[in-house]
Parts: structure tokens; sequence; C-alpha cells
């Protein structure tokens, strides 16, 4: 797969960040677009992972979800699981062991594959802090490696108001259920 974006393509992603950006600005107070922009130039395979994000239904924009670090990352905030990344069981692995009916798809190979990141536990919860995400949806979180030699995987969800935390093998795999993830600038 080819990881480089024709200009046009770079032109046409910087927009829709930059509006977007622009558009939810309580998500990240005290930054300016231009330093952000900047950043971005500068690293064409950052851009790439953005356009990859963007493609899936990821809607990117930018969040500081470490204020301690002041880290600043991009991070899936579509109103619902993104489309694109649906139907996946959590790792490759997984898929290998299913006997049939296997998904196309894993959340931890896919976020590979666009260099991104799963959002852990705890950032699911902080970007639930700047919006409603994922009251349809469910999203596969980074899960601790106790759970996941076990067998397990971990999965999260806005209901009634109240951030979830639940469980599943990690083979299981649902339409309703994909992964948010998360890019560092």
């Amino acid at each position: 797969m080819k990881q480089e974006l024709s200009p046009q393509q770079r032109v046409e992603l910087m927009t829709e960040l930059e509006k977007r950006f622009e558009k939810n600005m309580t998500r990240h107070k005290g930054l300016k677009w231009a330093d952000i922009k900047t950043k971005l130039e500068a690293d064409s395979k950052k851009l790439w992972s953005l356009s990859e994000m963007e493609r899936t239904g990821g809607e990117p924009d930018v969040v500081v979800l470490d204020k301690k670090s002041g880290d600043i990352v991009f991070v899936d905030c579509s109103p619902e699981s993104p489309k694109g990344r649906r139907s996946t069981s959590f790792d490759p692995a997984a898929i290998e062991s299913r006997k049939e009916h296997k998904p196309g798809h894993s959340a931890v190979g896919m976020a590979n594959e666009m260099g991104i990141e799963l959002l852990t536990e705890d950032e699911y919860r902080r970007l639930q802090e700047l919006g409603e995400f994922d009251l349809k949806t469910l999203s596969w979180v980074a899960t601790p490696s106790e759970i996941r030699k076990l067998g397990g995987a971990i999965f999260c969800d806005r209901r009634y108001d109240t951030i979830w935390t639940y469980h599943n093998g990690v083979e299981s795999y649902y339409a309703a259920r994909g992964f948010r993830g998360s890019l560092k600038v």
C-alpha cells in the first residue's frame, strides 16, 4: 500500500482538518492551527496516517489527552465508532484462532497498518469529557496484556450518560463495534 499522498490529497486533507479544528475549539483550547499545520507538513507519514483515519470515517481532530505532558494528538472524533473499522475482532491472533466466519480484519492489525494506536481506556474516558461518543456503537480499546493472555479484550461505549467498559473474547466481532485511534504529532 502506497503511504504517500499526492499534492492534491494533502491540500484536501489539510483543508478538512483545519475546518474541523476551527469548528471544535473546545477540544484544543490554547492551540493554534498554524503550529499544528507546520508539524504536519514536516511529516508526510503522519499525514498519510491521518488520511487513513479520515478515509475510514474517524473524523480525526486535535485533542490534548494528557494535560501533564501536553502531548498533542489527533483522535477519532466521529460521533460513532468509525464505519470503516467496524466488524473487527480484536487482533490478528484472534482471527487466526477462529475456525469459521472469520472477520476481514482486526482492530490491532488495522491500527498498525494505519500507523495509529488504539485508545486506552483512560484516553477513551478523557475523550468522552469533550463530547458524547459511541451512543449507538462500541469501540475496542487497548487491552492489558494480562486480560489478553486469558483470551479477552475490552471495549467501551456511552449509554445512560455513563461510560461503560466491557469485556469479550478477542475472537468476537459485531457490526456495531469498531475502534478509535490516536496519532501523536
